[in-house]
């Protein structure tokens, strides 16, 4: 059926005709009706233009995000659309399905002091825990023997730089060989190489992640930060701990905070009952096959 306005152009004599004969109201009438007409036809062809470009853009985005989200996510870091980072984020916790077993991973950082390592260990096996001591390369050096001693007793050895420095702000090569020295002086000692690498102070960057993939390392952080270093009573860690703990979660502790060993054994006990299993990061978090979002939350890959 046509519109007004095509029945104009397709039949225009007949049209100036029937007008002649028209009174002037009629005329009127006619013609406002036929630009009414005219006009809503333009305006759906216009809409109908649009809608379809409209889906040809939404189209062409996803197709330009999914090819993003598979050459970043490929790095396995992180940097995809749609809820994950387009920087590189180190881990800060594992995405874990309710139908999987609770595990939940201590870490403890090593940078000065060792005087309550054996005991942390001591602790960690009678509630048959597992853990991950982050070192520094100060400390390597300082206490051989302990970190042996770490290693034999089938604890897990993180990389923690090599001298405990901002790592952001060193130039390229300095920040490798900070990474690297420490690999290779913890393989000497314990015999292995690490798989994850923790940046003091937690500061991360782009250049930083790189290198530590350069390793065939992956960067972790902390989903739980005890703030055991600030002088916090056992009781008040247990409260920062225990309450918010989830399966997937890394929990950060340092190796000589003031009162992680009276701590310690009430978390463990505290999570226990909870249900939770204490595992090294090996045995939690993925060194291949995932992405990070943009939350610090690794996804492995189906």
């Amino acid at each position: 059926m046509r519109t007004a306005a095509a029945y104009i152009q397709v039949c225009p004599d007949r049209h100036a005709e029937e007008t002649e004969r028209q009174s002037p109201t009629t005329f009127r009438k006619s013609c406002h009706a036929v630009s009414r007409a005219s006009f809503y036809h333009e305006v759906n062809a216009v809409f109908v233009v649009l809608k379809r470009k409209s889906i040809i853009i939404a189209v062409a985005f996803v197709l330009a995000a999914a090819a993003l989200t598979a050459a970043l996510g490929a790095s396995g870091s992180a940097g995809v659309f749609f809820g994950v980072s387009s920087r590189k984020i180190p881990v800060y916790c594992v995405e874990r399905a309710d139908d999987e077993e609770k595990v939940i991973a201590l870490t403890f950082d090593a940078a000065w002091g060792a005087d309550k390592t054996q005991g942390i260990m001591d602790i960690l096996d009678e509630y048959d825990a597992g853990g991950t001591f982050f070192l520094v390369g100060f400390w390597l050096d300082k206490y051989p023997d302990m970190t042996q001693a770490i290693a034999e007793r089938g604890f897990e050895i993180g990389n923690h730089s090599a001298n405990h420095l901002n790592m952001p702000k060193l130039n390229d090569e300095t920040m490798r060989a900070e990474i690297s020295s420490v690999n290779a002086r913890i393989e000497q000692l314990a015999g292995v190489k690490p798989k994850f690498f923790r940046a003091p102070y937690g500061d991360y960057s782009d250049r930083l992640m790189t290198a530590v993939e350069g390793e065939g390392m992956v960067g972790v952080q902390w989903s739980i930060d005890t703030l055991d270093w600030k002088g916090l009573s056992a009781a008040q860690i247990v409260e920062r701990v225990v309450p918010k703990a989830k399966s997937g979660d890394i929990v950060l502790f340092h190796n000589n905070s003031d009162h992680v060993l009276d701590a310690l054994p009430l978390v463990l006990m505290a999570l226990k009952n909870k249900g939770f299993r204490f595992v090294g990061l090996s045995e939690m978090v993925a060194t291949e096959n995932f992405t990070v979002d943009h939350a610090g939350v690794q996804h492995k890959d189906a």
